[in-house]
């Protein structure tokens, strides 16, 4: 199974795309601002070609994950790829069967959305409590990754 680098540099670059939605002020951006402690002399500050550089390579770790948990025949075929004394065409004929099965945005779409409820909310709600951050603030910033695995997922699972 080959991995398709620009499914995945493209469910990666959906991530700021999402990012100058979700935080624009008329959206989220405000409340984030406020629920963050973030300030307009802050965001000033930061070099933001590197920010979004950052962020970019980031999304593209996390894609390089999610593309195992939202293509199920990843899985199948990690387990049995070059295992000794295992004729390799049972895994080419579950492949040739099985191989574009699920393969669709909806159902990527899915299973980033469950990723990102049952994995990232956690750990952001987690991070939250520790820093004293606001239920809004961990909202916020939840919903927007659970959102972009959501998209992520679905570009990557229904790249064909």
């Amino acid at each position: 199974m080959e991995m398709n680098y620009l499914a995945l540099l493209v469910a990666a670059m959906s991530t700021l795309v999402v990012g100058f939605v979700w935080y624009h002020p008329k959206v989220f951006g405000t409340m984030w601002m406020k629920e963050s402690g973030m300030t307009e002399e802050k965001i000033k500050g930061g070099n933001m070609l590197i920010i979004f550089g950052v962020s970019l390579l980031y999304a593209f770790l996390i894609s390089l994950l999610l593309q195992t948990i939202v293509i199920h025949q990843m899985g199948a075929y990690s387990a049995a790829n070059n295992i000794p004394n295992i004729d390799p065409s049972i895994l080419q004929n579950y492949m040739n069967a099985y191989g574009k099965t699920y393969r669709t945005f909806k159902h990527g779409a899915l299973h980033g959305f469950l990723a990102g409820l049952f994995i990232i909310l956690p750990v952001i709600g987690t991070n939250a409590l520790y820093e004293r951050r606001s239920f809004k603030y961990t909202i916020i910033t939840g919903g927007f990754w659970i959102v972009c695995f959501m998209i992520m997922g679905g570009i990557i699972c229904g790249w064909v």
